[in-house]
């Protein structure tokens, strides 16, 4: 039995601290997975970032709000649910999501969890396993599961590698360069015809 593990942002959604930048103004908030590989040291800048800025889990929900699905993702999440399991393995936090995932039609999403301080100041943050999305997908492996996975940023290339078959979505030209022997695609339709032909 297959199933296909998505990551979220910059794949069905945009990136929501990209979001968050351009709303306060605040341009170092654009840094994400795409560019920091080491997740502990994005996220530990960013939670300094938003201290620093006496900023927290209100701003950052009022950015979300305004966030939309990109432009086709939710037809081709259904269209991919009616032929195989879907997970959203994410690295976004389960107080950022529920609005998106609302949009998205409810799909199966795992993610991590904000550490929320008085005032929403956000203090820490806990990752449900260590390499969440790579030990994910071997947990799923482990269940009897053939796994198909995609992403775009550096934290995907696990789970991308650890799969019987993967690919880049909108990924940068940096990660092709470096990855050359990944698929990368552009467009849904590609994408769904990829993850089809290799179910």
């Amino acid at each position: 039995m297959n199933i296909v593990g998505l990551d979220l942002e910059g794949v069905l959604v945009p990136e929501i601290w990209i979001a968050f930048a351009e709303k306060t103004g605040i341009p170092e908030f654009r840094r994400t997975t795409r560019d920091e590989p080491d997740y502990d040291k994005l996220m530990r800048w960013r939670i300094e970032l938003l201290d620093r800025h006496g900023l927290g889990l209100h701003e950052i929900e009022e950015a979300i709000a305004g966030i939309e699905p990109l432009d086709g993702a939710r037809k081709f999440l259904d269209a991919l649910r009616e032929r195989t399991q879907v997970v959203i393995i994410s690295d976004t936090f389960e107080q950022f999501a529920r609005p998106l995932m609302r949009k998205l039609g409810w799909p199966t999403f795992f993610c991590n969890t904000l550490d929320v301080g008085e005032g929403g100041k956000i203090v820490g943050y806990r990752q449900r396993c260590p390499q969440s999305k790579l030990t994910t997908v071997k947990a799923l492996q482990g269940c009897g599961f053939e796994t198909i996975a995609a992403g775009d940023s550096f934290n995907d290339i696990g789970m991308i590698r650890a799969s019987k078959a993967g690919f880049f979505f909108r990924t940068t030209d940096a990660i092709r360069a470096a990855n050359p022997d990944l698929p990368a695609l552009e467009n849904y339709d590609d994408f769904l015809a990829a993850i089809f032909a290799a179910l």
